[in-house]
């Protein structure tokens, strides 16, 4: 599945949702997200987009950006550790993967080549292929 899509633009406006302003506090980490999806998605980094796929958000627009980065480099990393970005993409709900099989096809094989599997992802990637 290729999507074409304007990288110059963000979450925000690729989804036509833009988030209100919270009416109390919020947490470090929903700041964060709010900031990303205003950015460009095409100027995410590999982080950005491992933090936002984590959170369940433009799922239809970073995991193809994801899997492009994931063909390049499948043990990519983010903040985290060596392949964090892969492990975020394998730990989405089975929900997700039946919106998009053709993606789901590739992040498995992707998997299933890897030489060397981390130890960090050895649970993610078994359970991913165990599908």
């Amino acid at each position: 599945m290729t999507r074409l899509v304007n990288r110059d633009r963000s979450l925000e406006e690729l989804e036509r949702d833009r988030w209100s302003a919270p009416s109390g506090g919020e947490t470090r980490l929903m700041a964060t997200v709010r900031e990303l999806r205003r950015k460009p998605i095409g100027g995410l980094t590999v982080e950005d987009m491992r933090l936002l796929i984590r959170q369940d958000v433009g799922l239809a627009y970073l995991l193809p950006l994801a899997v492009e980065v994931l063909r390049a480099d499948p043990l990519v990393e983010g903040d985290m550790y060596e392949g964090d970005l892969l492990a975020a993409v394998l730990t989405r709900s089975v929900e997700v993967w039946s919106e998009f099989p053709d993606l789901g096809q590739e992040v498995r094989l992707i998997a299933s080549e890897l030489a060397h599997v981390p130890p960090a992802l050895e649970r993610e990637i078994e359970g991913f292929l165990a599908r």
